[in-house]
């Protein structure tokens, strides 16, 4: 996701530069992909910006901000809960809902916070980007609900139709869902990929819900969900990679 919105920001016009000191092989490939500058560490980045982008995963999110200390305004673009969005910043929260930016007019991001319309103004080309409000956390409480429903959807569909193929009657239950099991071994596929991050971003859910006064326990249990999935074969497969057939799908997961 980092890589593709610097990618969108290139695309706009505007000058981004990022590091992958420590990280993997892929995440180095998808910078080269993205035409990113890339420096030497974190340390360099903020000493040669105006404006940090975090977009990691949702339990590095407040260790990732202690790094970030400097002059640039720092805009926290994670899966976290409205409070542990005002812990980051008071300035500026936002979260981004859609797959990764490559091409336009696939993805959305909401931001608030008082300088919100500063992070507004860049050239993200071909994102749309909205303005929740002056309140830090609105921007995150967008992502908490929707979040809840896209990635939530995804969970609880893995787990009926694994259920299903053990007891032998996924193809009843197939036909029973009609268009609510559309697409379905592409989007477990894409699930069980991402499914280490969302375990973060699913605590951070109950706890947005337990702040709301509403039970928590329901994404408590989908982290446990996301969890035992990120521990499956097809968990180790790229995002990128993930595929479409439903009867693989469920074998990696066995």
């Amino acid at each position: 996701m980092g890589s593709a919105v610097g990618h969108a920001l290139r695309r706009g016009g505007a000058e981004v530069v990022t590091t992958v000191a420590g990280r993997s092989d892929r995440t180095a490939r998808l910078a080269a992909r993205a035409g990113l500058e890339l420096l030497p560490s974190l340390a360099d980045v903020v000493a040669r910006s105006d404006v940090v982008l975090s977009i990691v995963p949702p339990d590095q999110a407040e260790t990732v901000a202690a790094e970030l200390a400097g002059d640039a305004l720092v805009v926290d673009l994670n899966a976290v809960a409205p409070a542990t969005a005002r812990r980051i910043s008071t300035e500026v929260d936002g979260s981004i809902s859609g797959p990764p930016p490559w091409e336009p007019g696939t993805t959305r991001i909401y931001l608030s916070g008082p300088r919100a319309g500063q992070v507004a103004a860049l050239p993200f080309a071909g994102v749309e980007v909205v303005v929740v409000g002056d309140e830090v956390g609105a921007a995150s409480a967008v992502k908490m609900s929707t979040a809840s429903v896209y990635k939530g959807t995804a969970a609880l569909l893995a787990q009926a139709l694994r259920a299903a193929d053990h007891y032998g009657v996924l193809g009843h239950v197939i036909d029973d869902l009609g268009s609510l099991a559309d697409r379905a071994g592409r989007r477990i596929a894409t699930a069980a990929a991402k499914s280490a991050r969302y375990v973060g971003e699913m605590r951070e859910i109950a706890e947005s819900q337990r702040a709301a006064g509403l039970p928590p326990e329901l994404f408590e249990a989908m982290a446990l969900v996301y969890a035992e999935i990120a521990r499956q074969p097809l968990a180790r497969v790229a995002p990128e990679d993930a595929g479409s057939d439903l009867e693989q799908a469920l074998l990696g997961l066995r």
